[in-house]
């Protein structure tokens, strides 16, 4: 029962890390391949190591799976969003048939600023005597 829990684990491991190295391939943009890539290496990894730990049935071994998985969850995600931000702020273009550019107009490339939806909104004011 052990071997096809590995065997289940490790394949689909694999098949999200071939899924990932096809995406990079196919995506259009930057934008999406860092989307695919790094949710589908994220998971392929982590089974993959899952896999590892059932295989060698040791406690320390487990852990440091797990400390593995973990960081690897934690840094992932902060690294696609700093790679995905230093490219858009450097002027690499979004896929000619995006549909919407949250950041357009946002950004100030002579003094490096970024506008926030709050700093644009006119401020609402309130009825005090509570009438409508």
């Amino acid at each position: 029962m052990t071997e096809i829990t590995i065997g289940i684990l490790a394949s689909f491991g694999a098949i999200f890390v071939l899924l990932a190295a096809v995406g990079l391939i196919r995506m259009p943009d930057t934008y999406l391949r860092i989307s695919v890539t790094t949710k589908a290496a994220t998971l392929g990894i982590g089974l993959l190591l899952v896999a590892a730990a059932v295989f060698f049935k040791d406690l320390s071994i487990t852990t440091k799976v797990l400390a593995i998985i973990l960081f690897i969850l934690l840094t992932a995600p902060v690294s696609a969003h700093l790679i995905g931000r230093a490219s858009y702020f450097s002027g690499v273009k979004l896929w000619k048939d995006s549909v919407l550019d949250d950041l357009e107009g946002k950004y100030d490339k002579s003094s490096h600023k970024l506008k926030s939806d709050i700093e644009e909104a006119p401020e609402k004011k309130t009825n005090q005597s509570g009438e409508d």
